[in-house]
């Protein structure tokens, strides 16, 4: 049984036909006349029967041109259309086009890139994994992309200029640069009031040697002073939007560096205010005077427990917390961030208390008290070698117990950490400002796995700082996302959007010479991210040419 068009004067008609043996030979009898081809399809009744018909066959889905030979594939598209939008808008596809067009590579440079840091903003690991991650997703312009080549765009960005203008002896001028000045160019009317920008540093450890030159020992934020390691900066505005990414040997924390670096950053974008943000143990005595005496204004992370100012007279300290919360964000945080101001010496420090960390700290620590009541039944032998036990710890003439006083002296520092700055800005912006550096100082601590797994894979300098600046990009597109969720009203977890993102599939079902592709339902909060970047979501169902 079939169906057919049957002529008839200047019309044709839809048939239902039915083959059948008589005598040996094969007649046709038409079972019914559905109607005239032009009327059923202004009026979509072709598609209405077939939907209705498809109700009786568990195959229907299967069956597109009557062959058997059919092929399924389900692909990932929610991060690539979004973040693919937002790196149009932001300019990054322009600005890498832009130093692309008198280079003659035989593969696509842009792609390669767009690969890469869609792959650090969906997850972490090398490259060698990325190429096998995106088999799991749709992206346009990269299915003739190879391993090498992902190392060969990577090494174009950190590729050495000739130019000596704005370099330093330790931080070469490359091509990344030019991208994040032509992003700023670009991006002008956004950054027009750029007084004040904040300046971050951390530091990235190596399991191999780390480069020609860029991987040397020196204060480790990993507590991994035995490995070499590269330093990173990250500079952003007061706005929170990312304006570049400084890379420089492990061993560059000192006046003698840090002084020059920003300097350069200065020079090449015109900022009339510089803040430097840091952790204490990254910033000397000798470089506090210089900064200073610069006029240059600092947000300093200090050593609680360590520094007897801060630990007896600044935390002991009276005063009620009040609570703070991002500028721009519009939904209230049940358990929102809260500070408090303290002058001791003419200095000022400002004491900010996260509730929720504390209490998981405290959580923590009664996890520990708990299994260490059972452990000292066995002797105070079993406990010598373990840290977290030996902190709570008394040990007199052979018999350990539980010094209680240990115990509250550390709950003092629940959910708390202690800033000090030579700035006037509100004491609200001064921690959230801290936090938010925290937050993109992360982003960079996350691709110390790259380095962990695959050493092997970075031993330039250039192939190093083109994947470290990838990790940059990531954040520019993420700062946006979250930029235009806020001025939506919305606030999401990064976690969150992530899974929503990934859950919108399309599903391509192909036989013979006819393809379709079918979308899966927005789940979570998906919807309102396309809403948010103003990017339409693909059809439910629709042929593919």
């Amino acid at each position: 049984m079939f169906a057919r068009t049957k002529k008839s004067g200047k019309y044709q008609y839809l048939q239902i036909v039915e083959n059948r043996k008589e005598k040996g030979k094969v007649k046709q009898r038409v079972i019914a006349t559905i109607g005239r081809m032009d009327q059923l399809q202004n009026k979509n009744r072709i598609e209405t029967l077939i939907r209705s018909l498809s109700r009786f066959s568990e195959r229907t889905m299967l069956i597109l041109s009557g062959k058997s030979d059919v092929s399924v594939k389900a692909l990932k598209i929610g991060p690539s259309i979004v973040f693919n939008r937002l790196w149009k808008e932001t300019g990054i596809q322009k600005a890498i086009k832009h130093l692309l067009k008198d280079r003659h590579f035989e593969f696509d440079v842009e792609r390669a890139i767009f690969l890469t840091v869609l792959h650090r903003l969906m997850v972490s690991g090398s490259d060698r994994f990325c190429e096998k991650w995106r088999r799991d997703y749709l992206l346009e312009g990269t299915e003739k992309l190879d391993l090498h080549h992902l190392y060969r765009a990577m090494t174009f960005l950190g590729e050495e200029l000739n130019a000596k203008k704005d370099a330093t002896l330790f931080a070469p001028r490359c091509n990344k640069d030019l991208i994040e000045e032509l992003l700023f160019k670009y991006n002008r009317d956004l950054f027009s009031e750029l007084e004040l920008v904040f300046f971050d540093t951390t530091s990235i450890y190596f399991e191999g040697r780390g480069g020609d030159s860029i991987g040397q020992r020196g204060f480790s934020k990993d507590h991994r002073p035995d490995l070499n390691q590269m330093v990173v900066g990250a500079i952003i505005d007061d706005k929170g939007r990312p304006i570049c990414c400084e890379m420089w040997p492990g061993n560059t924390t000192d006046v003698k560096t840090l002084i020059p670096v920003i300097d350069r950053v200065r020079k090449r974008f015109g900022i009339s205010r510089f803040c430097v943000v840091a952790d204490r143990g990254m910033i000397s005595d000798n470089t506090i005077k210089e900064l200073e005496n610069r006029n240059i204004s600092y947000i300093l992370g200090t050593r609680m427990r360590r520094v007897n100012k801060i630990k007896i007279d600044v935390l002991s300290r009276g005063g009620r917390y009040k609570s703070v919360y991002p500028e721009g964000v519009t939904t209230k945080d049940p358990a929102p961030l809260k500070v408090k101001q303290v002058y001791h010496n003419e200095k000022r420090y400002i004491v900010c208390l996260n509730s929720r960390q504390a209490r998981k700290d405290k959580k923590d620590r009664e996890a520990i008290i708990a299994s260490l009541k059972e452990q000292l039944k066995k002797g105070p032998k079993s406990l010598v070698g373990n840290k977290g036990y030996r902190k709570y710890l008394k040990v007199e003439k052979g018999s350990a117990q539980i010094d209680m006083d240990k115990v509250e002296y550390e709950s003092r520092f629940d959910g708390k950490w202690v800033l000090t700055t030579n700035m006037n800005m509100p004491t609200d912006k001064v921690a959230h400002k801290y936090k938010e550096l925290w937050q993109v100082e992360r982003v960079f601590r996350d691709i110390k796995s790259m380095f962990e797994t695959r050493p092997v894979y970075h031993q330039r300098d250039e192939n190093i700082r083109g994947h470290v600046f990838c990790s940059f990009l990531a954040l520019v597109l993420r700062k946006e996302l979250d930029r235009r969720l806020n001025q939506a009203g919305h606030v999401f977890e990064w976690s969150d959007i992530k899974q929503d993102l990934k859950a919108l599939q399309q599903v391509t079902i192909e036989e013979g010479d006819k393809c379709f592709a079918i979308r899966s339902e927005c789940q979570g909060d998906c919807g309102k991210i396309f809403q948010a970047v103003k990017v339409a979501l693909p059809p439910t169902i629709r042929e593919v040419a």
